[in-house]
């Protein structure tokens, strides 16, 4: 039995595209983040420090899975 939807989710181009639009959409909380610091009291500042610590390093693997699904692509295109 197949697993269409396996498939749709390995397949490199649309899931670069989802991943681009992860990546923007954690860019922006991180952004929202840092303007509820200003008002935020130390327990909500320390949260929210801990959040964006944790949404830059998920940034960080994001960009690094687009790399490698961009590589791959140039590597599968060498043998055609």
């Amino acid at each position: 039995m197949k697993n269409d939807r396996h498939d749709t989710f390995n397949k490199p181009s649309k899931n670069g595209l989802s991943v681009g639009k992860m990546i923007n959409n954690t860019k922006e909380n991180m952004q929202e983040a840092e303007i509820s610091m200003e008002f935020a009291t130390p327990e909500e500042l320390e949260h929210l420090e801990e959040k964006n610590a944790h949404r830059k390093s998920s940034i960080a693997q994001m960009e690094k899975q687009i790399r490698e699904e961009k590589a791959f692509k140039a590597r599968k295109n060498e043998f055609k």
